[in-house]
Parts: C-alpha cells; sequence; structure tokens
C-alpha cells in the first residue's frame, strides 16, 4: 500500500515534469534515428560499392561501433564532438547517438539493398538510367520498404538507449528521474515510474510502427511466394 502512495505522490509532484522529459526523449530519438539514417545509407552504399577502399572504411567503422558499449561511445563522441564544436547537450547527444545507431542501421540498408534480385539493376540500365539514377527510382523504393521492420526494432532500441545521453546532463526522462530519486528518496518507487513511461512509449511507437508494416503491405511478396508454393 505505502509503495502504491508513494508512486502516487511522485506522479503528483513530478508528473509535469516527466512529460517535459518524455517530449525531449522523443525529440531526441526522432533526431538521432534520421541522422543515423542518413549515415547508415551512406556506409550501405560503401559496403555494396566495388570500390574495396570504401568497403573497407564501412567496414571498420561498423566493426568499432558496434565492438564499443554505448556509454563509451557516448562519452568519447560527446567529450570529442564538444571541443570541436559549440553544441548544446541535446545536440551533442543526438550527433553521438546517431553515429552509434549508425552502424547498425548501415546493415540493415546494406542488407535491403542486396535482398532485391539484381535483375532489377540490370534491366534498369538496359534501360539507359544511370547506377545511381537505378538505385534512387527502382532499388532504394523497395529496400526501405523491406527495410521498415528492422528500422523500427532500431528506433524502440535507440528510445531506450537514449537514457544514457542523462549522464551528459540532456533532461530526458532518465536524467528526471535521477534528479527526482535524490530529492524524493524514494528510487524504487521513482525508477518504476519511469519504467512506466518508457513502456508506454514502446507500446505506442510498436503500435505505429505495426500500422505503417500494414498500410505499406510490408511482406505481401513474401506471403505471395509463400501461398505459389503450397499451390
Amino acid at each position: 500500500m505505502e509503495f502504491l502512495v508513494n508512486i502516487a505522490s511522485i506522479f503528483q509532484k513530478h508528473g509535469f515534469e516527466f512529460l517535459k522529459a518524455t517530449v525531449l526523449t522523443v525529440e531526441l530519438t526522432v533526431v538521432s534515428l534520421l541522422i543515423a539514417c542518413v549515415i547508415g545509407l551512406i556506409f550501405a552504399f560503401f559496403k555494396v560499392s566495388n570500390i574495396k577502399v570504401l568497403e573497407k572504411i564501412a567496414n571498420a567503422y561498423i566493426f568499432i561501433i558496434r565492438g564499443m558499449p554505448l556509454i563509451v561511445q557516448l562519452m568519447f563522441l560527446y567529450y570529442g564532438i564538444s571541443s570541436i564544436f559549440v553544441l548544446s547537450d541535446f545536440a551533442a547527444g543526438a550527433i553521438a547517438l546517431g553515429i552509434h545507431s549508425g552502424a547498425y542501421i548501415a546493415e540493415i540498408f546494406r542488407g535491403a539493398i542486396q535482398s532485391i534480385d539484381k535483375g532489377q539493376m540490370e534491366a534498369g540500365r538496359s534501360l539507359g538510367m544511370t547506377y545511381f539514377k537505378t538505385m534512387r527510382r527502382i532499388i532504394l523504393p523497395q529496400s526501405f520498404k523491406r527495410a521498415i521492420p528492422s528500422l523500427a526494432n532500431q528506433f524502440i532500441i535507440g528510445l531506450k538507449d537514449s537514457s544514457l545521453v542523462a549522464y551528459i546532463a540532456v533532461s530526458e526522462l532518465f536524467n528526471h528521474a535521477l534528479s527526482a530519486q535524490a530529492y524524493n528518496y524514494m528510487p524504487l518507487e521513482t525508477y518504476f515510474v519511469v519504467g512506466v513511461y518508457y513502456l508506454i512509449l514502446v507500446l505506442i511507437f510498436t503500435l505505429l510502427f505495426n500500422k505503417l508494416e500494414s498500410r505499406m503491405d510490408v511482406g505481401k511478396g513474401k506471403k505471395h511466394d509463400k501461398a505459389e508454393v503450397a499451390f
């Protein structure tokens, strides 16, 4: 009973601040994912190119980013970026998270691009299109559609990973939870409340992405293939 009373007290005293922090968390996640998509697409092109130097650069970037803990990268990139450019904590945190997620999104885009039948590229080239025009008009639209489920999953991961920017003074959800529990001396209840906020966010975005997948008929082609085999 006392646990529930304490939770109600936290909502009463810090509810508005938690809502503001929730908005900031969503903004941080969206901005960092947009940065990650740009970085990921560039390195995905490096990976599928026939230029060995570019492929090696992409492999090195992906290996380094995926091989180190996020908190180490965040601190290194945050202080590295801040030492070169004068940026707000939010901007520096978004860029650092974007660089981190970019390595995973590069592999998502690379896999999606390579999943498209090579005959489609050949058909585009035979019609007189350049490589980049064929990629832009034929390959990338299909690749993006196939990448949506993986991108949605990466968004959810990025949403949860954003909690680590609390350690570089960005006032998102987890940062506010740290401040609130230091004020109210109720760490268990405070972290329970912030956990509920994260769960609600994950639920909302999961439903939104599921709706997007249904709207774009993601996987429809695969279902057709299965139906033909069964027939």
